[in-house]
């Protein structure tokens, strides 16, 4: 069945083609879930979170553009609204800011290594690195997205690049462990 009929059957309600179109991306819609997510248990519920915003707004889309792109940015989005309310957003002093670039070398950190430390980020920290660095938003975009100011999505971006910075240099030279009597 191509992806066109599938959506038009996605559109009547057919639990087969929502049942289908779920097969097809949901392990690319859980791998954005993971990304934003604190860990793989939220991830799942993020996941199912999207996919019935998905199948409630699915009415919405006309075919044009690209339907992978379209539920992504609503599995994003439905991923963010979890945030959106809670208070997790700093306001920074936008004068505070100091960039900072984090040189990973490939063959001594793994994927997994760096995908753990991004999701131990505080939530603050993760949405705008992630939304910034891996899926190429502005500032200013991400400002409106998670309502904050363009300066707390640029502190939020330094202060979140330091914390995996610290991390990566920490995972290569471990402090060595001081043994006493307490």
């Amino acid at each position: 069945m191509s992806l066109d009929r599938l959506i038009e059957n996605c559109k009547t309600q057919s639990t087969q083609a929502q049942s289908e179109l779920y097969k097809l991306y949901s392990n690319k819609l859980f791998a954005v879930c993971l990304k934003y997510s604190r860990n793989y248990a939220e991830a799942e519920d993020n996941l199912q979170d999207a996919f019935l915003t998905i199948f409630e707004k699915i009415e919405q889309y006309k075919n044009k553009g690209s339907f992978e792109g379209w539920i992504k940015r609503i599995t994003v989005n439905t991923v963010l609204q979890r945030y959106r309310n809670e208070k997790v957003f700093d306001i920074i002093n936008e004068e505070s800011i100091e960039a900072v670039e984090v040189e990973v070398d490939e063959d001594s950190v793994s994927m997994d290594y760096l995908l753990r430390i991004i999701q131990e980020l505080p939530d603050r920290y993760r949405l705008v690195f992630n939304l910034y660095v891996l899926d190429g938003y502005s500032h200013k975009e991400i400002a409106k997205m998670l309502d904050i100011s363009v300066g707390t999505s640029k502190s939020n971006l330094a202060r979140a690049r330091q914390i995996l910075k610290q991390n990566i240099e920490n995972s290569k030279h471990p402090q060595s462990k001081v043994t006493g009597h307490y």
